[in-house]
């Protein structure tokens, strides 16, 4: 999908660079600059926080299903981190395309294919927290399932983004030096182009989030169920039991990763929808809106290990081993430095009072003499 960044602004100056208005090259603004700086801070930090979060996750013995779920989105998330985040910042930066035509189809293919990706997982989990809840009986063959939706997940990604490598190219505007990478002419028909970001916009956001809010609707009907069954408190009972503490506990930490999802991507994705449909709102809409928002949806990014943290107590414990860890290399280093410049002053010492000895003596024997 081609939400309204700097390269959408850039192709609608393109489509009217044939009309009686004169073309405007875009510049690298104020507004644009705040926004490289802030994704570059998100970049380090969803970086280093999902780093923990993948290392927490591989060095646990103990095999679960779960663990197999949040390191799929974990390894989602960085792909956002190392393929959205830097491609976004240096693109702001440089304002036009410098690549060449093959870099500006794949990179435009694996921005897509993260963010397919990042939304894709989340369905699988939400599917997954649906089956343990509405049919605890099943978990035997939840490994198994949980697979094979993941396959799924990562082929459909990969299917789903494929488009943009036959979409972007490299357009020249005429009679000027300024080359993007953009889908300026790739349609017929600007209908065309509508379908196309509309499937896009609806298999990306729209179908995700239906089938995740279908899932916990479901979810939180059956467990008010369970818990106003007076009807019957054995029976009750034994239904509780099978949701137990860690499923309860899972269930919420999916259930916030999910409204967190929900919360920072959906006022980007209607910022495009609107685009979309009236592609002139780009130039009445202040340009640090466009900007905010994108970044709020990146800010998603950062969130999850934060609440994947909260929710997990040995991933707060392999926090604190790492910041020892690395409080423990610094504290090595600086006492290393403190050595060697003691052992230097040591030397200096020895050869200057050696030499001033000698030289003492030698002043005394002469006199002497």
């Amino acid at each position: 999908m081609t939400p309204p960044q700097s390269a959408d602004v850039v192709d609608e100056n393109l489509s009217l660079s044939g009309c009686s208005k004169p073309w405007i090259e875009p510049t690298f603004t104020l507004a644009a600059r705040v926004r490289v700086i802030i994704t570059i801070c998100f970049f380090l930090i969803a970086a280093s926080s999902n780093s923990v979060v993948l290392y927490s996750i591989t060095r646990k013995r103990r095999k679960s299903h779960v663990r197999l779920l949040i390191l799929s989105l974990t390894v989602a998330d960085l792909l956002v981190t190392f393929m959205v985040m830097p491609l976004d910042a240096v693109w702001n930066m440089t304002v036009q395309w410098y690549a060449g035509d093959l870099p500006c189809k794949l990179l435009n293919f694996l921005k897509l294919f993260a963010m397919y990706s990042a939304t894709l997982v989340l369905v699988v989990i939400s599917l997954d927290r649906h089956s343990a809840i509405l049919h605890p009986f099943a978990f035997a063959n939840s490994s198994r399932r949980n697979r094979l939706m993941l396959c799924i997940a990562w082929g459909m990604s990969l299917l789903l983004a494929s488009p943009q490598l036959f979409l972007f190219h490299l357009h020249t505007v005429p009679g000027v030096n300024f080359t993007q990478c953009v889908t300026h002419g790739s349609f017929q028909e600007h209908w065309e182009e509508i379908t196309y970001n509309m499937f896009t916009f609806t298999t990306l956001y729209v179908a995700p989030l239906s089938i995740m809010i279908v899932c916990y609707i479901r979810i939180i009907w059956e467990i008010n169920n369970m818990e106003s069954a007076t009807s019957s408190r054995s029976l009750a009972r034994s239904k509780n039991d099978h949701i137990s503490k860690a499923r309860m506990k899972t269930l919420k930490m999916t259930v916030v990763i999910v409204a967190s999802f929900v919360i920072c991507w959906t006022p980007y994705y209607l910022l495009g929808l609107w685009y979309w449909f009236q592609p002139d709102m780009i130039q009445r809409i202040p340009e640090y809106i466009n900007h905010s928002l994108f970044l709020f949806g990146l800010l998603h990014t950062c969130t999850d290990p934060v609440i994947y943290g909260l929710y997990t107590p040995s991933f707060r414990e392999d926090m604190k081993a790492c910041l020892r860890g690395i409080e423990t290399v610094i504290m090595g280093q600086e006492r290393n430095k403190l050595l060697s410049s003691s052992e230097m002053n040591i030397k200096d010492y020895i050869i200057n009072g050696g030499a001033a000895s000698g030289a003492s003596n030698g002043t005394i024997i002469h006199t002497v003499c």
